[in-house]
């Protein structure tokens, strides 16, 4: 049964990723809003519907949607809502939730020049087109306005806008003070350590964005804060949030140095490693081994541990 506690309501729906179900929130405050709204599924709208009955509701009484980030389990179900509700988060959502087709064409661009550059043999390159059929899973909605670091979303004042970049690079979290209450999207998991994951640089930009160094850095950012709790966009909620952050460095960090002693042995490119880290799902789940291999990779050159040649494809080695 669903039910509210101080003014947030939980809300759980499936979805067709690994992850399992996503959870979205609705929130209390002058206008009702919903954080997050789920795959673009039936299945999922139905599960809405069902458990918005429980609070008396039903879709047609949110006012306003507003996304942690755009990944389809967290955005793409707008698609079901009326073209006039309002919808608010980081500016780069817009790209994915609202693609053109110069965008497409970019991100192909991108993802295989980068795969030729780790390293990847030719047969593996048709994943692009692949990976172009995946977009109708995405919705095709433009953003009403923006949120980034330090805002407070229309009609609700409790609530303060952090910026967490690493997992998506449109990603936001939703702090109150009052009670220490983080709406974390998915900055950290309970049970999992989130996939950061590779994209095209953002506007303006012309160097790829490294996820791994930014969600470290989000994860400890959110230490700044007097977070009781986090509503997590999987699984359960997190209560120890340093434990957790602690646990996940550290993780994080003896997954790397694995990496170093490999490249202590011989030089090896990124497809190589990424072999090596994940022998068993690299070639059903290319797009995000390769995003977290690259991750590793460059936490070791942050720290000073690897370097690279300039050669097609890289070869890493260890300083030492």
């Amino acid at each position: 049964m669903t039910n509210w506690q101080d003014g947030v309501a939980k809300i759980i729906l499936p979805t067709s990723y690994a992850v399992g179900n996503v959870n979205v929130y609705l929130l209390r405050g002058e206008r009702l809003t919903l954080v997050d709204t789920g795959m673009k599924t039936e299945e999922s709208w139905n599960a809405l519907n069902a458990q918005m009955a429980d609070l008396h509701l039903t879709p047609a009484d949110i006012e306003q949607v507003i996304l942690t980030h755009h990944h389809p389990d967290h955005s793409a179900m707008l698609d079901f809502f009326p073209e006039t509700i309002e919808v608010y988060g980081h500016p780069l959502n817009q790209r994915w939730i609202y693609p053109t087709e110069t965008f497409f064409q970019e991100q192909e661009q991108f993802f295989g020049a980068l795969f030729r550059e780790f390293g990847l043999p030719e047969e593996y390159l048709p994943i692009l087109s692949k990976y172009r059929k995946s977009q109708k899973y995405l919705c095709n909605r433009p953003l009403t306005g923006h949120l980034v670091e330090g805002m407070r979303p229309p009609g609700l004042n409790e609530w303060q806008v952090i910026e967490t970049p690493g997992h998506a690079q449109s990603q936001i979290a939703l702090f109150r003070e009052k009670d220490g209450v983080l709406i974390g999207g998915d900055v950290v998991l309970a049970h999992i350590s989130p996939n950061p994951l590779l994209e095209p640089p953002v506007p303006g930009e012309k160097e790829r964005p490294k996820p791994l160094l930014q969600h470290n850095e989000s994860m400890k950012k959110l230490l700044s804060y007097p977070i009781s709790f986090v509503y997590t966009g999987h699984g359960e909620e997190v209560y120890e949030l340093e434990k957790l952050v602690e646990k996940r460095l550290t993780r994080q960090h003896e997954r790397a140095m694995t990496v170093c002693n490999w490249l202590k042995e011989e030089q090896l490119t990124v497809f190589e490693i990424c072999k090596r880290l994940f022998p068993s799902v690299y070639k059903r789940e290319l797009m995000l081994t390769i995003s977290e291999t690259v991750g590793q990779l460059d936490y070791l050159a942050s720290i000073g541990e690897i370097i690279s040649n300039d050669v097609q494809p890289a070869l890493f080695k260890a300083v030492n």
